[in-house]
């Protein structure tokens, strides 16, 4: 049950599904669904039976970016401060939970929403799905990590053109740019998103919050830095539950029972 305004929480044999809920307004963020969503990536943190976490929108979109409509009846604020305390505590947060998060792109991403779906781990996406930087058309500049995603994704150039012109992407243009990670007919998206959480329920989660690490890392690392932070992240590892029951599994041929420990 889900004890949101805002969103809808569900959790089920080791997977939690986050919903945006405003789907009258495309799911655009407010004050209140920023905060809501930031509360529930620290209760899927704290909780060890959750594995994977599924990300999506109700409605037809997934989401449209910041509710500007909302924020125009309001006294001018800063965009530093709603930054700093709204959009960048829930990317970070995406960034450091040691759990895969898959997002399930039903609809339009925009401006700070295209930022949320790029901060998953895996993107499943409609084919009738779209992302677009839409900040410039409103004389902004990408936030909420845009500007850090993009360029790693589809390189410097091709970023530089989505942020500047506001570049609708459709769901296939976008697999193939490598900025999601699958397209699919709109009917089979949750039997597509479905494969990802099935295997990611039942992975070794220790080693895949490590690797999420790792990959987090490499970004802003040297190779021997890498090489070192490798050795470090192998040695907690291998002294796993699951690293344990995956020897014994190999040993016994048979399919091993990760715990996720």
């Amino acid at each position: 049950m889900s004890a949101y305004q805002f969103l809808l929480f569900r959790q089920e044999q080791g997977v939690a599904t986050i919903s945006l809920n405003r789907p009258e307004v495309y799911n655009a963020l407010n004050d209140e669904i920023t905060y809501e969503l930031q509360d529930a990536l620290k209760a899927v943190a704290k909780d060890e039976s959750v594995r994977v976490v599924v990300l999506t929108g109700e409605g037809k979109a997934f989401c449209s970016g910041q509710d500007l409509k909302a924020a125009s009846g309001q006294e001018k604020r800063s965009f530093l401060d709603s930054l700093h305390k709204r959009y960048n505590p829930i990317i970070r947060a995406m960034r450091t939970l040691p759990k895969p998060i898959v997002c399930r792109l039903n609809g339009v991403a925009a401006g700070a929403g295209c930022s949320l779906a790029l901060a998953a781990d895996v993107i499943v996406a409609s084919e009738e799905a779209t992302l677009i930087e839409v900040f410039i058309n409103i004389g902004l500049v990408p936030d909420s990590g845009s500007s850090y995603f993009l360029p790693r994704l589809v390189g410097m150039a091709k970023a530089f053109e989505l942020c500047s012109m506001g570049t609708r992407v459709k769901a296939k243009e976008a697999a193939e740019m490598g900025l999601i990670s699958k397209a699919v007919a709109p009917d089979q998206l949750d039997a597509a998103v479905k494969e990802y959480v099935d295997y990611y329920a039942q992975a070794p989660t220790k080693a895949i919050g490590l690797i999420k690490k790792m990959l987090n890392k490499s970004a802003t690392s040297s190779l021997d830095e890498m090489l070192e932070y490798e050795a470090y992240a192998q040695e907690i590892a291998g002294s796993s539950n699951d690293y344990k029951e995956g020897v014994a599994a190999f040993l016994e041929k048979r399919k091993p029972r990760f715990q996720g420990k």
